[in-house]
């Protein structure tokens, strides 16, 4: 379902509308956010530099360090009065990001992720299950007043009590839920384990996956357990929350709500704009806020984009699932290691479970990867030549794909942390105990 008539615009006609939009929010950035006085003042830029789209990359990039600097509301455009609602990141790495919308935002916010709801194929016949945590958190409130929007109707569960989950889904009807990935294959493993099988006792039949990142074995892994149809989506609470992008019925990547938000993808070392299908970092500058007006946002996300039309008849921008980030990346033993490259190594082994963590740590001054792995239990009631020899596939797959040699531990089912929020895959504890 086309949500709105942009999604089906020319590109033209789109260039045309950020091109306006980008002007009014640079000069609102200018005059009223003090960050981007003092960034442009330093370039010698002005606002009436923005004559073209090619003029993007004049603009200074804005990053989470800047939005913390200027914590709490240093980096909003209007007065508190305006200001309707905040939201906020965990703060868990260090001061939070704080995020503040009017009342006019709130109503595009919810527009937007009507839009990717949409794009997903739910409608207002759906009964919708919201497994994300309300609260700080943008997820949980952003697809809750979307699924309003389309008419959808919405369990507010939020996220936790899995057991309850299940229940709910079972006696209330539901057919699609939002959560993440991982605790979508949690909810799955706890249906089972209380005689539900998801497939055949429940009747969900799309899900709305974001907050952490994903891959086709995941969602492979989740449309099998479930019997539905996994979509993803994207979102940025800097930039906007949920509703950024997400995926149609066509899943040949998630389509961009260009008319509110510019994307690019630039070199994530030398900070150059890179052609559409290469991969790079992914910068995002919302053109249609009020209250926190964002240019050249960096994600540290990893992807490419097309601009080709899609099957769907949508023309807007598409993103590819994101392949990994820029913060994610270890070096071990002078090898540059992403997360991702394993999770593409476990998928290619059918006897593994989708559950997994990295341990890094430093045994007689050398880094040490351990990769530890769930695979299902008749491995340790047969033989131990069985188990060693999946052992060393794991453990050559992982060399060949790397580059190094990682240590590979094979432990039971539900033995590795299940969570309801973004999964935790690694552990890096070389700097324990260091002062």
């Amino acid at each position: 379902m086309i949500w709105d008539k942009h999604e089906v615009w020319s590109r033209e006609e789109l260039g045309k509308l950020q091109l306006a939009r980008l002007q009014e929010t640079v000069a609102r950035a200018y005059g009223k956010v003090p960050f981007y006085k003092e960034a442009f003042d330093e370039r010698g830029l002005v606002p009436e530099d923005i004559k073209s789209l090619a003029d993007l990359s004049k603009l200074p990039f804005t990053t989470k360090d800047d939005l913390r600097r200027y914590y709490p509301y240093g980096m909003f455009a209007v007065p508190m009065r305006e200001i309707v609602r905040v939201h906020s990141s965990s703060g868990t790495t260090g001061i939070p990001t704080v995020v503040g919308y009017t009342r006019r935002d709130l109503e595009t916010w919810n527009d937007l992720v009507a839009r990717i709801i949409s794009q997903a194929g739910v409608t207002a016949d759906d009964i919708v299950q919201i497994s994300f945590g309300y609260g700080m958190f943008t997820g949980g409130f952003g697809l809750h007043y979307g699924m309003e929007r389309v008419g959808a109707t919405v369990i507010p569960i939020s996220a936790g009590n899995t057991l309850r989950q299940i229940r709910t889904m079972r006696d209330f009807g539901t057919t699609a839920l939002v959560s993440t990935p991982s605790y979508a294959l949690h909810m799955a493993e706890v249906a089972l384990e209380n005689g539900i099988d998801p497939k055949r006792d429940l009747n969900v039949r799309v899900g709305l996956f974001g907050g952490e990142g994903s891959s086709d074995w995941l969602r492979e892994e989740i449309e099998e357990r479930w019997g539905m149809r996994a979509t993803d989506n994207y979102g940025l609470s800097e930039v906007m929350g949920p509703g950024i992008a997400g995926e149609c019925e066509a899943a040949a990547g998630m389509h961009i709500s260009e008319d509110h938000i510019i994307a690019e993808v630039i070199d994530p070392k030398t900070g150059e704009q890179l052609p559409y299908g290469q991969e790079g970092e992914l910068v995002l500058t919302a053109i249609n806020k009020e209250a926190l007006p964002v240019l050249r946002f960096r994600t540290k996300d990893l992807t490419t984009l097309s601009p080709e039309p899609c099957a769907c008849g949508r023309n807007t921008v598409r993103m590819a699932r994101v392949l990994g980030r820029t913060d994610d990346m270890m070096v071990i033993r002078g090898v540059n290691v992403f997360p991702s490259q394993i999770e593409a190594a476990l998928a290619e082994i059918p006897e593994v479970a989708p559950f997994y963590q990295l341990i890094v740590e430093t045994k007689n001054y050398l880094d040490q990867l351990t990769v530890e792995v769930e695979v299902p239990q008749h491995y340790f009631t047969g033989s131990f030549g069985e188990l060693e020899a999946l052992q060393q596939k794991i453990g050559g797959k992982l060399q060949t794909i790397l580059g190094l040699s990682a240590k590979v531990l094979l432990v039971e089912p539900k033995t590795l942390p299940r969570t309801a929020g973004k999964a935790k895959r690694v552990v890096d504890n070389r700097n324990a105990g260091r002062v």
